[in-house]
C-alpha cells in the first residue's frame, strides 16, 4: 500500500502542477491505508508542499515565474485557507462540490471556444480589491479541502492577471505551496497529520511535480490546455453527478 501510495503520489503531482485534481487520487490512497479522512486531508498536505517547493524551483530556473505577483496573490488566500481549515467541519461540502462542479464545466467550455485566454499573455486592467476577494475565498475552500483547488486558482490567475497557461501554473504552485504551509501547522496542532505516509506520499508527488514543471515548460501552453481540458471535464462531471 505504501508503493501503490508512492504511485498514486507520482500521478497526483503530475495533474496537480499540470492543472489540478491530484488530491484527488491521493485522499482515497490515504484513507486506504486505515486513516480518516480528517487525518487523510492533513497528511496530504505535506505531500502539496514538497511538490510545489520542486515545482517552484523547476518553474524559476526556467524565467517563467512572477515571484512578485504570485507573493501579493499569496497573502489573501493564506488568509483565507486559515479561515477554511479551521472551520472546515462546518461548510456543507456535496453544496460546495456542484457549485465547483459547474464551474470546472464553464473552465472547460472557455479552454475549448476562448483559447486566447489561456494560450496567450494579456494586458488587462488588473482590479486589486476584486483579486483579494476572490483569492481570499479560493483560499478558504482551498483550507478546507485541497482536493480541486487548482481548478479554481488557474482560471483565477488567468483571467485576473492576465498571464497565459504556463505562468498560471507557476503562479499557481507557489500560491498553493504558501498557503498549505499554514493549513499544515493547523492540521498539525490538531492531531490530523501522520507525517511518515506524509512524507512517502511526498516522494511521489515530487517526483510527478518535477517530471510535470518540464514538461509545461517544454511543451507550452498549447499542451497544456488540453490536459487541463481533460481534467476539468471529468472532475467538473463527478462534482456535479
Amino acid at each position: 500500500m505504501l508503493f501503490l501510495a508512492f504511485l498514486g503520489g507520482i500521478l497526483a503531482g503530475f495533474l496537480n502542477v499540470m492543472a489540478g485534481g491530484g488530491s484527488m487520487i491521493t485522499l482515497p490512497i490515504l484513507t486506504a491505508l486505515g486513516l480518516g479522512i480528517d487525518v487523510a486531508n492533513g497528511t496530504n498536505r505535506i505531500a502539496i508542499i514538497l511538490q510545489n517547493l520542486v515545482a517552484i524551483e523547476r518553474f524559476r530556473s526556467k524565467n517563467v515565474l512572477k515571484a512578485k505577483e504570485a507573493l501579493l496573490v499569496s497573502i489573501p488566500t493564506i488568509a483565507g485557507a486559515l479561515i477554511g481549515s479551521s472551520i472546515a467541519a462546518q461548510i456543507e461540502k456535496e453544496v460546495l462540490q456542484r457549485i465547483v462542479g459547474v464551474i470546472f464545466l464553464v473552465m472547460a467550455f472557455s479552454l475549448v471556444w476562448k483559447p486566447k485566454i489561456w494560450v496567450e499573455d494579456r494586458e488587462v486592467k488588473r482590479n486589486w480589491i476584486l483579486i483579494y476577494i476572490v483569492f481570499f475565498l479560493i483560499g478558504i475552500y482551498g483550507g478546507f479541502i485541497q482536493a480541486g483547488v487548482g481548478f479554481l486558482l488557474m482560471p483565477a490567475i488567468a483571467l485576473l492577471l492576465g498571464y497565459e497557461l504556463v505562468k498560471t501554473n507557476a503562479v499557481k504552485v507557489f500560491i498553493v505551496a504558501s498557503y498549505n504551509l499554514v493549513s499544515l501547522v493547523i492540521f498539525f496542532l490538531n492531531g490530523k497529520v501522520n507525517v511518515p505516509y506524509g512524507l512517502v506520499l511526498a516522494l511521489g508527488n515530487m517526483t510527478g511535480a518535477w517530471i510535470a514543471a518540464s514538461f509545461s515548460v517544454k511543451k507550452g501552453a498549447k499542451w497544456v490546455r488540453w490536459i487541463v481540458f481533460a481534467a476539468v471535464i471529468v472532475v467538473g462531471i463527478r462534482y456535479v453527478f
